[in-house]
């Protein structure tokens, strides 16, 4: 395990305190049992304390702590499936308006996730498999600015959201990688229909329809046909933020099956004793500890902006992503048959897995970047 500093420990301390006291398990099922996508009162709490501006730099309000900082947050609130924005608004959209964005839309937006007045996502997927290059959404110049027209899926926090980073296509055709161009538009923009879709974790995803929307010059993050390159740099901060998570829930799901067979009796023995299950954790054991130091590598090669941190994202979100997928699976059948039921934590884990697992490129996803990007 990587060395914290004094100022890293305090944080995940104060993560681990405050996640087992305000946002258990029981609090996730609580918000899905009432329809809702989140807790607001949580949301709000969670931007009091700063943690919805850990990437910001400090000019705009935040605390510019990095993706080491915000792993760190991810990992606590992955152990009990916190449900919020701060994923795909205070990591992702803030290091996309951060790392492309001019200093007018740096001063605007990131200052407003900095402090939780604004949710900001991305909607650039328009199919269920991700792949920002199949693009096809028009962007047609329009006088002074834009039209844009088109349908993204998937978008998280969509429901929520009070804007946009819409990735759209201002030349070319789908399945190009130029002439990508990504738009900063307000959620309240005249033509754009959200419809709440029904996610297997019971997390805020929408359908998101751009029917004529009009923005001005000003909208456009970074240059007109030249989006690709850098929105893929601020994916893989994402991808391994979502690792991140995976490693929490991972953790989780190791210690309540442990927990659970050092208690459970069946044959007059508990179920611990049997070497064949002993043997099955152990697996579990080790894999988990190489997950965790595959993460400590990616989170340090991204906040140092080393030349080795798209292959470190691609090698955390896939590697972890199948750890997550082996760890809930062995979590419902070491649970036996209560493991199948809702009245049990475990399916909320494994259903989260699914769905963090396909988020932007599932694990085979990664194994063809990584094997194109070794000419394979």
């Amino acid at each position: 395990m990587a060395v914290l500093t004094e100022e890293q420990q305090m944080l995940r301390d104060g993560a681990q305190e405050w996640v087992s006291k305000r946002a258990p398990v029981s609090a996730f099922r609580a918000t899905r049992d009432s329809g809702a996508v989140f807790d607001p009162a949580l949301w709000k709490e969670i931007a009091e304390m700063g943690w919805a501006g850990m990437v910001v730099p400090e000019a705009q309000g935040g605390s510019d702590f990095g993706l080491t900082g915000m792993g760190l947050v991810l990992e606590e609130m992955g152990k009990t499936l916190v449900a919020s924005p701060l994923f795909i608004s205070g990591l992702v959209a803030a290091s996309a308006i951060k790392s492309i964005g001019n200093d007018a839309q740096k001063a605007d937006w990131l200052t407003k996730i900095a402090d939780g007045s604004a949710i900001v996502t991305l909607a650039i997927d328009e199919g269920t498999r991700h792949n920002t290059a199949q693009t096809a959404m028009q962007a047609q110049a329009d006088g002074d600015g834009f039209t844009l027209s088109g349908t993204k899926v998937q978008v998280i926090e969509g429901i929520a959201a009070d804007a946009f980073l819409v990735l759209a296509r201002t030349s070319g055709a789908a399945g190009d990688t130029d002439g990508l161009t990504l738009f900063l538009v307000p959620a309240n923009s005249a033509g754009i229909t959200r419809t709440q879709l029904k996610t297997f974790d019971s997390r805020g995803h929408a359908k998101v329809v751009f029917d004529g929307v009009k923005v001005g010059k000003d909208a456009v993050v970074g240059t007109i046909g030249g989006a690709h390159a850098p929105l893929e740099k601020v994916l893989d901060v994402a991808r391994v933020g979502i690792a991140c998570e995976m490693l929490g829930l991972c953790q989780q799901a190791f210690d309540t099956t442990l927990e659970y067979l050092k208690t459970r009796v069946q044959f007059n023995t508990i179920l611990a004793q049997f070497q064949a299950l002993q043997h099955r954790m152990a697996d579990l054991f080790m894999e988990l500890q190489l997950a965790r130091s595959v993460i400590e590598h990616a989170v340090r090669e991204i906040d140092a902006g080393g030349d080795g941190a798209e292959e470190a994202a691609i090698l955390a979100k896939g590697f972890v992503g199948d750890v997550a997928n082996k760890m809930s699976r062995q979590m419902i059948q070491l649970h036996g048959g209560i493991g199948m039921t809702d009245q049990y934590d475990a399916g909320f884990y494994i259903k989260r897995s699914r769905v963090l697992e396909a988020t932007f490129g599932n694990q085979s996803q990664q194994s063809e970047r990584w094997a194109n990007l070794h000419d394979y």
